[in-house]
């Protein structure tokens, strides 16, 4: 990673440049000075007490890590890589992370095969997740530094296709909560966590389904789910929520966009998803 001091920082410390100014924890930076190139200016190493002028440019190279996840060869379309972040489009029905009966068929075994054929080594790391049967995108960083920056700096979009009639655009502002009796699914109601959804109308398909454009101003589980079950629109194809799988196998709800600021640069870049939500869903027959 590559940081250059600008003009009212000449005078800075290594220190201080890093630790306030580019957002690299205490831990990393630990790790960096224990690396023989871990903190570089030019081609000589430099110490975090040492003073930096403006136009100087550091460049940090992390440990390497070890990868942990066993490559499984299912190939996963990436539609944004560099060297701090990548991000993939994942499909319907693969779970991100392994667990129980999903081994070695998740998008962690995608991943480290992905990066097994590049030749390349770094740890999975996801910075949004999705439940398996949610498709599109996750992003995911390559590296701590990264993984510390993008949450909080990054924005998703989703598509979903709800039960009935939804007309303009709204706001569902309910806290969730744990339903009595079960360990993952929510509810709205009080005692809950504060979750608020935005949505805006993509279409209508008669009084039978909408099509949705949907942003997140809180992170819950399930929340886009739970909330629109709350106000009597389940989404098609989720029977956990009230949704009917008479022509759905399962919840139509797909992450179409991503927007992130960049963690070295601060560029602000937009990745979109390639698959189109009706091809994913088999959902031709409400249009």
């Amino acid at each position: 990673m590559r940081f250059t001091v600008p003009e009212e920082l000449d005078g800075i410390t290594v220190k201080q440049f890093l630790r306030k100014h580019c957002d690299v924890s205490a831990r990393t930076l630990a790790k960096l000075k224990r690396v023989g190139n871990g903190i570089m200016l030019s081609d000589r190493r430099i110490r975090s007490i040492d003073i930096l002028h403006a136009g100087d440019t550091l460049v940090l190279t992390l440990p390497e890590d070890e990868l942990k996840i066993q490559p499984s060869e299912i190939r996963v379309e990436a539609v944004y890589e560099d060297d701090c972040v990548i991000i993939f489009d994942k499909p319907a029905g693969m779970p991100v992370h392994p667990v129980h009966e999903y081994r070695d068929n998740t998008l962690a075994n995608a991943a480290a095969y992905y990066m097994r054929q590049k030749g390349e080594n770094y740890a999975f790391r996801p910075v949004s997740r999705l439940d398996k049967d949610t498709s599109g995108l996750v992003l995911c960083a390559k590296n701590r530094y990264a993984a510390a920056y993008l949450p909080g700096n990054n924005h998703k979009l989703y598509n979903a296709l709800c039960h009935g009639r939804i007309t303009g655009s709204g706001t569902i502002d309910k806290p969730l909560r744990i339903k009595e009796g079960h360990t993952i699914q929510r509810e709205a109601g009080p005692g809950g966590q504060r979750a608020v959804t935005h949505y805006r109308v993509l279409e209508n398909y008669g009084d039978e389904y909408t099509l949705l454009e949907i942003w997140l101003e809180t992170g819950r589980t399930h929340q886009i789910r739970a909330h629109f079950s709350s106000i009597g629109h389940p989404l098609a194809g989720d029977d956990m929520y009230g949704g009917s799988r008479e022509k759905f196998p399962r919840q139509c709800l797909h992450c179409t966009k991503i927007t992130f600021t960049h963690p070295v640069t601060h560029d602000i870049i937009t990745a979109e998803s390639r698959t189109d939500f009706f091809e994913i869903y088999g959902a031709d027959s409400v249009k």
